[in-house]
């Protein structure tokens, strides 16, 4: 429990700092008067006035904010809303391209650091009928060494650059059993018939679990940031065809609030500060999209008030209207926070599987 909590915390004032940083100092570059700064939602626990600002630390751990002066009224001094319309998206946007950039350092911190990696054979066990494998010739025996030329070291490579190429013609390299190398296309798809995956085969996983190697390793910077950098890319491409999946009913809709978020950074942070890294990442990634999302109370639905004024040549939004249109977006966004919480809490206590 004292793992979950302390790392939980750690990851979650990390995401909101950077993010709300990305706020101020866009805020302060373009002199916007930035009349609070907060660590979570109110309830204020504890908070100190600092110039113009007030930095504070409050009760609810779902979040952070920064207060900027007339953030919806042109009027009021040293307001947001007397900007620039493309000062305002930039200042509204910052906190979301922070967390875009975020997982690039720590990615690359977490291939410097010393971490497990896991290196075993790909070999195929079974084909299925009239899966895009069995139609570009992959025959049961097969062993996968490389994908669009990248060497694969493991089933997991196989199915990371799988996932990443959904709809895309691919190209594999394929050892036979005869030990001839061969290259095949095809084109893994997105809804695969059950137990099927997205090719079609079936791994062969005792032999690969007798013959895999586990060791560890730790790469000099010239060489993780680099890594880092694609591996953010990647990690974005995998968000993008999860939301697709989704949607197009290849996947099943799942949310997670703080509860279940929670524990899964609990149970990933014993497996080591690499995975730790990873997933701060990829949640980095998953919270900069969705505050770009045109919701109301996000940062994207801010913007989308921004461009709603451009549209009419100028001509605002009522103040009122836009102030109420984002408390009643932030109220419903607690009340789904609340909820998806409750049916984590429900998960937990029926010992229902976190994935």
């Amino acid at each position: 429990m004292a793992i979950t909590l302390v790392s939980f915390f750690i990851m979650l004032i990390v995401l909101v700092l950077v993010h709300e940083l990305g706020h101020f100092i866009t805020a302060k570059a373009f002199k916007v008067r930035v009349e609070e700064f907060g660590l979570f939602f109110p309830p204020r626990i504890w908070g100190i006035k600092r110039g113009e600002t007030t930095y504070s630390i409050n009760a609810l751990p779902i979040g952070g904010f920064v207060k900027l002066a007339g953030e919806e009224d042109p009027k009021v001094p040293g307001s947001l809303s007397a900007k620039s319309k493309g000062v305002r998206i930039l200042v509204l946007a910052s906190g979301a391209i922070m967390n875009l950039i975020l997982p690039v350092i720590l990615l690359s911190i977490a291939f410097m650091v010393p971490h497990t990696e896991v290196s075993a054979p790909s070999i195929i066990k079974e084909v299925s009928p009239n899966s895009p494998a069995y139609y570009a010739g992959v025959e049961s025996g097969d062993t996968i060494i490389e994908i669009n030329g990248k060497t694969i070291t493991s089933p997991n490579d196989v199915s990371r650059m799988v996932q990443l190429y959904l709809g895309t013609p691919i190209e594999l390299t394929v050892q036979h059993v005869d030990g001839s190398i061969e290259d095949v296309a095809l084109t893994p798809r997105w809804s695969p018939p059950a137990g099927e995956g997205a090719m079609g085969i079936e791994w062969d996983v005792d032999t690969i679990v007798a013959q895999q190697v586990v060791t560890k390793n730790s790469y000099p910077f010239w060489e993780a940031i680099p890594m880092g950098f694609q591996d953010s890319l990647d990690t974005f491409v995998l968000f993008k065809n999860g939301i697709i999946s989704m949607i197009i009913g290849a996947e099943p809709v799942q949310f997670m609030g703080p509860v279940g978020i929670a524990q899964m950074t609990g149970e990933i942070a014993r497996a080591g500060i690499s995975p730790l890294l990873e997933f701060a990442a990829a949640f980095s990634i998953n919270l900069g999209i969705l505050n770009l999302f045109p919701l109301p109370a996000l940062d994207g639905g801010r913007i989308v008030f921004v461009i709603l004024e451009w549209l009419r040549r100028g001509k605002r939004i009522s103040v009122k209207t836009e102030s109420l249109v984002h408390a009643i977006g932030f109220l419903l966004l607690i009340a789904v926070i609340l909820v998806i919480s409750y049916q984590d809490i429900v998960r937990i206590i029926t010992g229902t599987s976190l994935y």
